[in-house]
């Protein structure tokens, strides 16, 4: 594999140490977000909740100690989400934002936890803006470049605008199933640098736009 994300993309080696991995992606996410407003109007950030697939949350899990087995708490769980959202930073979060097409940095990230449900980790945090703003058009794009990670939306309310200002419209665009054009492509393409910004492609946009 051509990089690792943290403590999470170490156990996920193990996985690949044992089977035969065909081609990108090697982790799957279901993603639900939140657009935070402020009383002004203003946008002060993204509220993420991203869900792993089960087998990836089995071999992340192995080594942490609990008092009931099966059962993690926050608590049990802390390091694990430490860990996970200082590395997620060398990515950019693989959040992409602008404002009426200009770039919004993000700073580091806030009330952040993880949570064990339903065989599956799920990692909770608030990404701020560095600058709260306010914008006629809000873009925001989740992604993996590397297309390491595959990124979709939940099924349901996969977005949601907290406190917006009245009249804000809000578009999602799903993208194609990037994974089956990674299978076509194979798996050497990525070790070499070739496709590093493969992901793009597949990108889940969220477009809002207020008054």
């Amino acid at each position: 594999m051509r990089r690792l994300y943290g403590l999470l993309w170490i156990a996920l080696s193990l996985v690949a140490g044992a089977t035969t991995v065909s081609a990108h992606p090697h982790v799957w996410v279901k993603s639900a977000s939140e657009l935070i407003f402020a009383a002004d109007g203003s946008v002060t950030g993204v509220r993420h909740a991203w869900t792993f697939d089960e087998t990836f949350s089995t071999y992340a899990l192995q080594g942490i100690e609990t008092k009931t087995k099966g059962v993690y708490t926050r608590e049990d769980l802390a390091a694990l989400a430490q860990t996970n959202v200082e590395s997620l930073k060398e990515f950019g979060f693989f959040s992409f934002a602008k404002a009426d097409g200009k770039k919004q940095k993000f700073v580091e990230p806030t009330d952040y936890y993880l949570e064990y449900k339903d065989a599956a980790l799920v990692l909770h945090y608030v990404l701020p803006f560095r600058t709260p703003f306010k914008s006629r058009q809000i873009q925001l794009e989740i992604f993996d470049p590397s297309y390491f990670v595959d990124f979709q939306l939940q099924d349901k309310d996969p977005v949601r605008l907290v406190n917006a200002p009245a009249g804000c419209a809000l578009a999602i665009e799903r993208p194609s199933d990037g994974a089956q054009a990674a299978k076509k492509l194979g798996e050497e393409n990525f070790l070499d640098g070739g496709n590093a910004n493969f992901g793009a492609m597949f990108a889940n946009k969220v477009t809002v736009t207020c008054p």
